[in-house]
């Protein structure tokens, strides 16, 4: 997904479906995680919304942290996400990382349990705002996709 541009080339080849990695909706902790090089997160987007245009199915393979995941400001960061492109499925992912040192790598302080509203209540919203949104771990198999009206 870091290049949008082979993107289009692969699906015209016969490429259905993508699969990105994200821990941030936000720019600033995508990049203090992934540290991308010739890259940035901009392009891993275009490169979703280029497979979703040629009618492919996109899953984003949701890196979780409690704390983190479920801050209203990345909950706003990636609801916004999931409606602009479309996105098919998350497969939410634990985030095995070291908890002390994970907020320390991406600078990020929370504001303090208010700023956060619970990953079951992360689920729930999004289940009920994005009915269509697949959920999972694994990519399910092409005869149980369905596409996103949104």
């Amino acid at each position: 997904a870091s290049m949008p541009k082979r993107i289009d080339e692969l699906f015209r080849a016969g490429l259905d479906s993508i699969r990105v990695s994200l821990n941030s909706a936000q720019e600033k902790y995508y990049n203090a995680y992934y540290r991308p090089i010739g890259y940035s997160l901009k392009d891993v987007i275009k490169s979703a919304r280029t497979a979703r245009k040629l009618g492919g199915f996109v899953s984003i393979n949701y890196l979780t942290y409690p704390g983190f995941t479920d801050h209203k400001d990345e909950v706003r960061a990636f609801t916004r996400l999931l409606t602009d492109e479309r996105i098919d499925m998350i497969q939410w992912r634990n985030l095995n990382y070291d908890p002390s040192a994970y907020p320390r790598q991406i600078d990020f302080t929370p504001n303090g349990p208010e700023s956060m509203i619970g990953i079951r209540e992360l689920l729930s919203m999004l289940r009920h705002r994005f009915p269509r949104l697949m959920h999972g771990y694994f990519n399910p198999p092409k005869q149980k996709w369905h596409r996103s009206q949104r």
